[in-house]
């Protein structure tokens, strides 16, 4: 079907019929994502390699349980005099843990497992609603499921921000392909507060509301006024907090370089990439130059589909966050996986394939994705 941006109001769907239209969506993505764990709880016998200390008490899982059990204020120094701050941390995933862990007998980090399970069927919901919405419903099934089974997805089943920042995002895609401004709006403030890549939810809040008016699609009333209001304030609000707390105007921006996660336009990414094709393994560069090679195609492809302009931008903008900050490489994959309108021409493609290939293809990432995760998680594991 042609794919053109969606104008005007659409009457609320019921839950109950939108819900049974993406059961099948919804039941394979907790498939996909509950042999992940699986995986991962027989990968390794020993405590501390258990799924659910892996989930929810190692790396940044600890930071956001700390700020939940004991509010911001936590530093770490570290050896080289470098100084850590949980200031780096947006504060809606920790605030969730706190909420849930005070009406419930979990803990913080049991809260924030629970939290990301449920926002990952969110997420997975809004795939299925936007592919549904523009290239029907085996699109829409196929790319919650692709999102399930890409090869760092047991991040989705982790105590960390990207279930719940997807969930935001995506929605408020949908909502602006369906004209739904204030609801855009909101959503992008609320996925402003859970990380920092809220800045490309609000890029296509804003873009496409100034498309729309310039265009004659839409007038430049109050709903888009609100919207456009709305879209930042998420990240704003929380930055300006840092500053206040601090004392230092770019308070927020210095805690990251604190971390090494300063926005250096890519350079620190092309030199870890020129690094190791010059370097004793030049392979691995040739497999990084690949994987990028293959992003870029991604990014095209979905263009010259005639992906529509949320997408386009959303998409673009996450992409050039991941790429372009000056943080440890091995973050790069984590950092994309909220950027589902990068697997929206493979869902597209196995549509329109025979079911049996479409299954197959499916479920061999599936599996790949589940001892991809079991591996990755038991040795280096997320940054």
């Amino acid at each position: 079907m042609p794919v053109t941006l969606l104008a005007g109001a659409d009457a609320p769907a019921v839950a109950g019929p939108a819900l049974r239209r993406a059961a099948p969506a919804l039941l394979l993505f907790a498939a996909v994502r509950l042999l992940g764990v699986a995986v991962l709880e027989l990968w390794h016998p020993a405590e501390e390699k258990a799924a659910a200390h892996l989930l929810s008490e190692r790396w940044d899982s600890v930071w956001y349980t700390s700020i939940a059990e004991h509010g911001y204020g936590r530093t770490v120094r570290l050896e080289d005099g470098g100084i850590h701050s949980d200031l780096a941390f947006f504060p809606l995933l920790p605030g969730l843990e706190r909420l849930v862990s005070a009406v419930s007998p979990l803990s913080a980090a049991g809260a924030g497992l629970l939290i990301s399970a449920v926002a990952s069927l969110a997420a997975a919901w809004g795939l299925f609603a936007v592919g549904d919405l523009l290239y029907g419903r085996r699109a829409g099934v196929l790319l919650a499921v692709l999102w399930a089974a890409v090869p760092v997805g047991i991040v989705q089943s982790m105590a960390y921000t990207e279930s719940l920042f997807t969930a935001f995002a995506v929605w408020a895609v949908r909502a602006l392909l369906t004209g739904r401004w204030v609801t855009a709006g909101a959503l992008s403030a609320l996925a402003g507060l859970t990380r920092p890549a809220g800045l490309a939810v609000a890029a296509a809040v804003v873009v496409t509301a100034v498309a729309a008016v310039a265009s004659g699609r839409e007038r430049a009333d109050a709903r888009l006024a609100w919207a456009v209001v709305l879209a930042p304030l998420g990240w704003l609000g929380y930055v300006a907090w840092v500053a206040v707390r601090t004392g230092e105007p770019l308070g927020y921006l210095e805690t990251q370089e604190q971390w090494g996660n300063g926005f250096d336009g890519g350079r620190a990414f092309g030199a870890f990439v020129l690094d190791r094709l010059t370097g004793p393994a030049p392979l691995a560069g040739v497999g990084l130059c690949a994987g990028l090679a293959l992003l870029a195609w991604l990014c095209v492809r979905g263009a010259r589909m005639g992906l529509p302009l949320p997408l386009l931008v959303y998409g673009g903008v996450m992409v050039a966050l991941a790429l372009c900050g000056a943080g440890y490489f091995g973050s790069k994959p984590r950092l994309l996986l909220p950027a589902f309108p990068l697997l929206l021409p493979a869902a597209v493609a196995l549509a329109r394939a025979r079911p049996a290939a479409a299954a197959l293809t499916a479920g061999g990432a599936a599996l790949g994705a589940a001892l991809y995760g079991a591996v990755w998680l038991t040795g280096s594991g997320p940054p």
